[in-house]
């Protein structure tokens, strides 16, 4: 059975959002840096954020098909989930709160990775686009994070910092793929460390919680219904985040920016958006 990734009443009019191009002058880097054989020592006082998103893909994934160009998981670049105006590129590059600082350029599992500073806090955000196909990839590398299993330090600009499960909120973005397979892999707590965890994914919240409640990660935002997972309400959600508001005050800045973008009721939204198990 194939499953919705869009809300119906928003397929109509995304096509119209708009896809952006990469910008001209964007540094560009080879490949992706690799897990690093000694991790190094980082700034462990920095709430980083790491968002792995899985790209919207028509052939590779159980969703509802989307018009072709914003629907090729192999192209980030007009990638719904991406690229396009609220894909997590776009959205957060135009945000007031984070200063771009590059792009790592990647080939099979993970086609692009974007690094960002938060302009008055102490933070990084690391943003990864898995090619669709692989979702299934993203979805483990995400649930491995959020226990400790999977850990990795990103060399920004001569600074080491803490990516993967040594970030301090591991988010995913796109698709539940959970709905499509199943995950033989324990997620069990690696390091006693509690993080924190946002899944934008329909019905994240049963697919998810299997799962998540064996890494100890705490869910800070996540679905009980179909949803479009677009940034607007990761970026708002991640502002009252860092300015260390309660899960209910994050709960209710996503809610409020969904409602807005989606024009429904706040209430709705709010059903929609919960936080914790």
């Amino acid at each position: 059975m194939r499953f919705l990734v869009i809300c119906i009443f928003l397929a109509p009019i995304i096509y119209f959002i708009g896809c952006h191009a990469t910008p001209s002058g964007e540094r560009k880097i080879a490949t992706l840096n690799a897990p690093l054989a000694i991790e190094p020592a980082y700034d462990t006082t920095q709430k980083n954020i790491h968002i792995l998103v899985a790209l919207c893909d028509n052939k590779y994934q159980g969703i509802v098909p989307v018009p072709a160009k914003i629907g090729n998981g192999q192209d980030p670049d007009n990638n719904l989930y991406w690229g396009c105006g609220y894909g997590v590129r776009t959205y957060f590059k135009k945000s007031s709160n984070w200063t771009f600082i590059k792009t790592l350029k990647g080939q099979g599992v993970k086609m692009q990775r974007l690094v960002f500073k938060h302009k008055q806090k102490n933070s990084y955000l690391i943003a990864d686009a898995y090619n669709g196909m692989y979702i299934k990839d993203c979805t483990v590398d995400f649930l491995k994070s959020c226990s400790g299993q999977l850990k990795d330090v990103l060399d920004v600009d001569g600074k080491h910092i803490g990516i993967n499960g040594n970030a301090s909120l591991l988010a995913y973005v796109g698709h539940d793929g959970l709905m499509d397979f199943s995950l033989s892999e324990s997620f069990r707590n690696a390091d006693g460390r509690k993080r924190d965890a946002i899944m934008l994914a329909c019905i994240s919240k049963k697919y998810f919680a299997p799962h998540l409640s064996q890494t100890q990660a705490r869910p800070l935002i996540w679905s009980t219904g179909l949803m479009s997972p677009e940034a607007y309400t990761l970026h708002d959600a991640l502002n009252a985040y860092l300015d260390k508001q309660s899960p209910e005050a994050i709960r209710t800045a996503a809610a409020k920016a969904y409602a807005k973008y989606q024009k429904c009721s706040e209430k709705a939204a709010r059903n929609l958006l919960v936080t914790g198990f």
